[in-house]
Parts: C-alpha cells; sequence; structure tokens
C-alpha cells in the first residue's frame, strides 16, 4: 500500500511584529494581561504596506522545498489552504504556481475551510498520494493575512489575530507516515464568524465601506466553549482509535493556536500535562490555518521530534469547520519512489 509522509517543512512571518503594549496604545487600554495571560500571546507579525498572502506563502514554500531537498519543478501538486486570498479569484493556489516557477504538469487549487484549513489539506493531500499512483510529491501551503481585515479599533480581534505562513512536503513512501485523519462540521455556526463582505452575498459596496464593519472581521456570536473544550479531545481520540494508537503513546500534540487557556484544559482532559503539546501563539499570535504548519516547523527546528514519534494535529475555525491528523514522523521508504 502507497503511504504518505512529510518530509519538509518551512515557515514564514512578516518582518513587522506588533506587540502587545503597541496594541494597548492604539486602544487605549491595557490589553496584556488578559492577551498574554490569557490567550498567551506576547506578539504577533503583520504584514506591511506592500506584503500580501502570496509572498508571505511563496517564502515558506520556498523553505519547505529547501528542507525536503527538492525544487518545485519536483512537485506534483499544489494545495494552498487559505481564507484570507490574494484575490477572490484567481485562485491563490494559482498565484503561488507562477511565482514558484511550477511546470504545467503540477495541478493546483485552493482549500477554504478556514482555521481547519491546514489539517483539510492535508487529509486531501495523503489521500491522492494513496489514490493516485501518478502523484508523488505534494507540496501544501497554509497561508493566512488576516491583519489585511482587522479593525484595529475592535479589541475581539485586533489583539488576536496574525500573519504568516507555513508549508509542508508530502511524499508517497513505502513506510505508514500519516495514519490516519477525520473531518468535522457544523454549518448552524456559520454566522458567528467572518468577513461577510465582498461575495455575491454581501458585495462590497461604498456604503459598506463607509460603515467599514461588515468588510472587516467580526466575532458576531461568540461560540460556546464546548466547540473546542469537548470537540477537540473528540476528534482526537477518534483518529488515534482508527489508526491503532492511545492518547498515551502521542510524543507530541499540535493544537489550533488562538487561545493557551484552552489548550491546557484539553490536555488535562485527556489526563495530560503541557509537557507534550507546542505552542507558538507567545511569539507569533494567532495565524488560522497556517498556526500548525508553523508550530511544526517551529517543533522541528527545536529539535522535539524524532523518527518514529506520533504527531496529533487538530485544527478548528469559522464554519464551524475541524480537522485532525494523526501521523508517525519518519522519512522511511521515501526513497523508493524519487
Amino acid at each position: 500500500m502507497r503511504h504518505a509522509t512529510i518530509t519538509g517543512t518551512g515557515s514564514h512571518v512578516p518582518a513587522r511584529v506588533l506587540t502587545n503594549a503597541d496594541l494597548s496604545a492604539m486602544l487605549g487600554e491595557d490589553v496584556d494581561p488578559f492577551v498574554r495571560g490569557t490567550l498567551g500571546i506576547r506578539e504577533r507579525h503583520v504584514c506591511g504596506p506592500n506584503e500580501s498572502t502570496a509572498d508571505l506563502a511563496q517564502a515558506a514554500a520556498l523553505r519547505a522545498l529547501e528542507d525536503a531537498g527538492i525544487t518545485a519543478a519536483d512537485v506534483d501538486l499544489l494545495i494552498v489552504s487559505t481564507d484570507t486570498p490574494e484575490y477572490v479569484s484567481p485562485a491563490t493556489a494559482s498565484v503561488l504556481h507562477g511565482r514558484l516557477g511550477m511546470a504545467g504538469r503540477t495541478g493546483t487549487f485552493d482549500v477554504n475551510s478556514a482555521c481547519a484549513g491546514f489539517a483539510t489539506a492535508l487529509d486531501v493531500a495523503w489521500k491522492y498520494l494513496r489514490a493516485d499512483e501518478r502523484y508523488s510529491r505534494i507540496l501544501v501551503v497554509a497561508v493566512y493575512a488576516m491583519s489585511r481585515y482587522l479593525d484595529y479599533a475592535d479589541k475581539k480581534t485586533a489583539t488576536i489575530f496574525a500573519d504568516g505562513a507555513g508549508a509542508v512536503v508530502v511524499e508517497a513512501s513505502d513506510a505508514p507516515g500519516i495514519l490516519a485523519s477525520e473531518l468535522f462540521a457544523d454549518g448552524s455556526l456559520s454566522h458567528g464568524m467572518g468577513i461577510f463582505a465582498g461575495g455575491t452575498a454581501e458585495p462590497v459596496t461604498d456604503a459598506v465601506l463607509r460603515e467599514g464593519y461588515r468588510n472587516r472581521l467580526r466575532f458576531v456570536e461568540k461560540y460556546p466553549k464546548e466547540v473546542n473544550e469537548e470537540g477537540w479531545p473528540r476528534i482526537a481520540r477518534s483518529v488515534l482509535e482508527r489508526a491503532g494508537a492511545t492518547v498515551d503513546e502521542v510524543d507530541l500534540w499540535l493544537w489550533t493556536q488562538v487561545n493557551r487557556s484552552t489548550i491546557e484544559v484539553v490536555m488535562d482532559r485527556l489526563g495530560l500535562g503541557m509537557a507534550k503539546a507546542h505552542t507558538v501563539m507567545d511569539k507569533w499570535g494567532y495565524t488560522g490555518s497556517a498556526c500548525l504548519p508553523m508550530a511544526l516547523d517551529d517543533a522541528v527546528k527545536a529539535g522535539r521530534l524524532k523518527e518514529g514519534d506520533l504527531v496529533v494535529l487538530t485544527g478548528s475555525g469559522a464554519g464551524l469547520s475541524m480537522g485532525c491528523v494523526a501521523l508517525r514522523w519518519s522519512t522511511a521508504g521515501v526513497a523508493a519512489h524519487v
């Protein structure tokens, strides 16, 4: 049976840093106690005036390709996960495809399941590799430039969201890498958070721009805390069961990096401490669909993963969408498909 394994990781953040002190000055109140204490965020990186989604994606993609020891010409499929696209149309994946100089044989498309996007795209990638022998190498890029849609007078969003990109190279292998995955959604919550103007339902008009509300990211209705505190353990246990593993066997847990206190609650519900969780929101803020591959790349660079380690990645976000992937950290068997 053909399997799939991650052979390269990469990440990128813009140079501009926005600290909690910066935001406190902008908002006229001290936000640091809550933002640092509850969310776990000290600072975040945001795009400069001339930076966009494709710029971030390109930088992360090139680093992942270099880490895997391949070039863009070696890739059979490019999948880009984002809900902050370069344009409404064409797809951000097409823009990145052109920037990387990929061959015409390399297919590409966007995935948008908000902050669950990377888990969704990784789910798609490994199933392509298992199902169709024409594919041997897939580049998955998750990218987020939400600062372009923030209202910096709105502390509910301005304090959390940031920009960045993460990428992985997924290759066909003889030995198992990705073991199991699962997707979950609850569309009844789709009205809770989003950027609601700009599509066909609410085109951007002069009136929309003057009001400046629906064309910016808004929390309309708070999601019940049980969505993540109960939903993350549920989907993770389900994936591990199908992977033939237990919670205690997991070496590294990566969760959506939106709220450190939620991660602490979830790890406690799993009967674990924080030692096996890796977080990056303290230095990068919340980077949506990009946060999981960025956290994975950071964990790799920090030496937290070794051959054979069991990793579980769980992402969730607006929609409501959720995805979870369990994998063995291994490059064994990849050479057979080079």
